[in-house]
């Protein structure tokens, strides 16, 4: 007998009410959570992907970011291998006794993360994660820039934090994308995140970008910069023969450091 379809469709809203929480989602948990079969999952989950809603990955799914955000814990447990990957490459580009900007972003905490054996650096930066990472290090003075902090995610915005932004000349920049579109644009929810992105952007030498290939398949509202402003590019891969081209022509230099792949399609 066919599950009434206002059944499987309050399923379905339950199921992405989860993955915005988790950032994920397995076929079996839910299978359980919801005392349902394995198939009545894999086929809300497929149904969930031809709309747009879920990415399918091996095993499970993973939630297709549209305008609105993960939430913070969710982004943390998105692409983790690739963004460790990430940081510890974007990380090796950063030399010692150099000054630099990192913005909020949980790829561009894996930078910190990597940059905690450093020594002799000035870091200025609007994330409270990222000062957690590098306090304990006695080589690496921090500057934590004053504003407002939101709640959701220990990053400091507003306009204080802007003008402080704004006294600094740096010689590297780590910054991250909510989303990069298909003309190399690259995009974030906050208008608020963005004018200090965009300060970062034009207060630094040198423009690092670090952001796994995911970024590539989401959108977000608002225009932070082009990847013809962008110096290196660090990511777990492109995507695309197009994107391949995009930076060429952006004169992007590229940094690919693997990591894994995930699926779409039918679990084994």
């Amino acid at each position: 007998m066919s599950v009434p379809a206002s059944r499987a469709s309050k399923r379905q809203s339950q199921i992405i009410t989860l993955l915005r929480q988790s950032g994920r989602v397995a076929v079996e948990d839910l299978a359980a959570h919801f005392s349902v079969a394995l198939q009545t999952i894999r086929r809300d989950l497929n149904e969930l992907s031809e709309e747009g809603r879920v990415v399918r990955v091996h095993g499970g799914a993973i939630v297709a970011s549209g305008v609105e955000n993960l939430a913070y814990d969710a982004r943390q447990l998105v692409a983790h291998d690739q963004k460790r990957l990430i940081g510890e490459a974007a990380a090796r580009l950063i030399p010692d006794n150099s000054s630099l900007f990192i913005n909020i972003g949980t790829t561009t905490e894996e930078v910190a993360k990597a940059l905690s054996r450093h020594s002799g650096l000035l870091v200025i930066t609007n994330n409270l994660h990222v000062a957690s990472e590098l306090h304990r290090s006695t080589a690496i003075e921090i500057f934590l820039t004053g504003g407002t902090v939101r709640q959701s995610d220990g990053g400091i915005v507003g306009a204080v934090t802007v003008e402080q932004i704004e006294q600094f000349r740096v010689d590297f920049a780590v910054i991250g994308t909510s989303a990069i579109d298909q003309t190399g644009t690259l995009l974030d929810f906050d208008i608020r995140e963005v004018e200090i992105s965009r300060a970062i952007v034009e207060h630094a030498r040198k423009i690092i970008l670090v952001s796994d290939s995911s970024k590539f398949s989401r959108s977000a509202p608002v225009r932070i910069a082009h990847l013809s402003e962008i110096d290196v590019f660090v990511t777990d891969r492109l995507p695309s023969l197009a994107i391949v081209e995009l930076c060429e022509r952006c004169d992007v230099k590229v940094i690919e450091v693997g990591g894994p792949v995930e699926s779409d399609g039918e679990d084994s």
